[in-house]
C-alpha cells in the first residue's frame, strides 16, 4: 500500500470513528433535551399549585367517616 493510499485510510478510519461519536453524542443531546422539557413542564405545573396555595386559604374537609 502506497503512503497516500495509508493516509487515506487512516483518515477514512478516522471520519468513521468521529462519525459514530457525533451520532452518540447527539443521542445524549436529544435525551437531555427531553428530559428539560418534562423538568420545566413539571416546575411550571408546581409554581401554579404554589400560587393556587398562596392565593387563598386551604379548604379544609372533612374526613368521610364524620
Amino acid at each position: 500500500m502506497s503512503d497516500t493510499a495509508a493516509r487515506i485510510a487512516e483518515l477514512e478510519m478516522r471520519m468513521t470513528h468521529q462519525d459514530k461519536v457525533i451520532s452518540d453524542l447527539n443521542e445524549v443531546v436529544l435525551a437531555q433535551w427531553r428530559r428539560i422539557e418534562s423538568l420545566e413542564r413539571q416546575l411550571a405545573r408546581i409554581n401554579e399549585e404554589m400560587q393556587a396555595l398562596e392565593s387563598g386559604p386551604v379548604p379544609v374537609d372533612r374526613p368521610p367517616h364524620y
